[in-house]
């Protein structure tokens, strides 16, 4: 291009020297840029921490919802027909056996006790009257005076009106029985439930509704359900060739109450259901704690939380594994520390923050500790190995 220029002689001096120092200048750069991409080409090999897996004893707890009864859960009926007169109690008071509660007004038992009286004393005097006879027929009848038949039937007399006094002394017994219903005291030690009828309802043994209920909860049932998956693995887990062999194998259960706490008392597993539901699938268990203070009461809702014992299993924090597709997967560290991702199978149950790995992974491999957003399949890293105990923080 300067070669023409100068040959065409349209072009001085000082603007050919011009256009050959821009040349120059231009090449020179291309050279540049060519030479910082060949120097900064490969980008920088990111570091992650990396942990080793090694054998862990853990608790797993499996969480059930439960029910919570009573021990007793006594529904107080009247037994006869008449109006609340008084009552002895409050709703939530504590109570104990043979405590009075209710009582009802009925004149017509009282009426009956006095009409039995009564009768008991008639009753009585006919059977001196038809003693009196036999005691007059029989020396008559001894000396022949009047014939036998009339003695036997002053003794079936005495024998009739005997029966009758104690017809008549039933009737009474009866009467004060019925009267004895009007005052309704407590069955068991316990709490009083709701008070539906309050003074001057009339109340009997028809009604839907009982006048209270009385719970016994000295001790309290919780009750909670496992599927058939989760009850095969129950039996499968725990000691024991017989139900109840395995019933005494089973740790002691606690229970989180619902605002999330722990009841301080531990409970046991005591009975399995022997049928599966057929609607929902699963059997009912029944566990049972103390309740020395009264804490737990009749028709709470809680948690059952069941621990279960590993003593050599390969655990690894939740946020070392990520899910796709219903699936996990670590990213495990190979050869010239690229990481490869792996899949794993983990227990339903989780170690606290921890997954209980049933398979894809072994003791020694190592394990990305939390990449699982920024890393792919096959990215060479800068490991920086993690301490154990700073891996493993926080496992019980």
């Amino acid at each position: 291009m300067i070669y023409h220029l100068i040959k065409m002689k349209k072009i001085t001096f000082p603007v050919l020297t011009g256009i050959a120092i821009m040349a120059l200048s231009a090449c020179g750069g291309k050279k540049e840029q060519a030479g910082g991409a060949a120097a900064g080409g490969a980008p920088p090999v990111a570091s992650y921490q990396v942990f080793t897996i090694a054998s862990k004893a853990a608790t797993l707890n499996s969480d059930y919802p439960a029910t919570l009864q009573g021990e007793q859960n006594i529904e107080i009926r009247p037994k006869v027909d008449g109006f609340v007169e008084k009552i002895f109690i409050d709703e939530g008071s504590v109570v104990k056996k043979g405590q009075p509660l209710f009582s009802i007004r009925a004149p017509q038992y009282e009426q009956d006790v006095r009409n039995s009286a009564a009768a008991i004393s008639s009753a009585e005097a006919d059977v001196s009257a038809a003693q009196l006879q036999v005691n007059k027929t029989k020396p008559l009848v001894e000396k022949d005076i009047i014939s036998h038949f009339e003695l036997e039937s002053a003794m079936y007399t005495l024998q009739a009106r005997k029966a009758a006094l104690a017809q008549a002394k039933t009737a009474l017994a009866n009467a004060k029985t019925n009267l004895g219903y009007t005052n309704i005291t407590s069955p068991v030690n316990g709490v009083v439930g709701s008070i539906p009828y309050k003074i001057g309802s009339l109340v009997s043994s028809t009604n839907t509704q009982p006048l209270t209920t009385v719970s016994n909860i000295g001790k309290v049932y919780a009750y909670f359900s496992l599927n058939e998956k989760q009850l095969l693995n129950f039996s499968r887990t725990v000691k024991g060739t017989t139900m109840n062999q395995k019933l005494a194998n089973t740790p002691p259960v606690s229970l989180l109450l619902s605002d999330g706490s722990n009841y301080p008392e531990q409970g046991r597993v005591e009975t399995i259901s022997g049928l599966i539901n057929t609607e929902t699938g699963s059997a009912s268990f029944r566990a049972t704690f103390p309740n020395p203070i009264g804490l737990l009461r009749s028709g709470s809702s809680a948690t059952v939380r069941i621990p279960q014992q590993i003593k050599d299993g390969i655990l690894i924090p939740q946020k070392s594994a990520y899910e796709l597709q219903g699936k996990h997967f670590v990213y495990v560290v190979g050869q010239g520390d690229a990481v490869k991702s792996t899949e794993i199978e983990i227990m339903d149950q989780a170690a606290g923050q921890f997954y209980v790995v049933t398979s894809g992974l072994k003791t020694g491999d190592k394990v990305v500790f939390d990449g699982t957003s920024s890393l792919k399949d096959a990215t060479t890293i800068k490991a920086e190995a993690m301490a154990d105990d700073k891996v493993y923080e926080g496992l019980k």
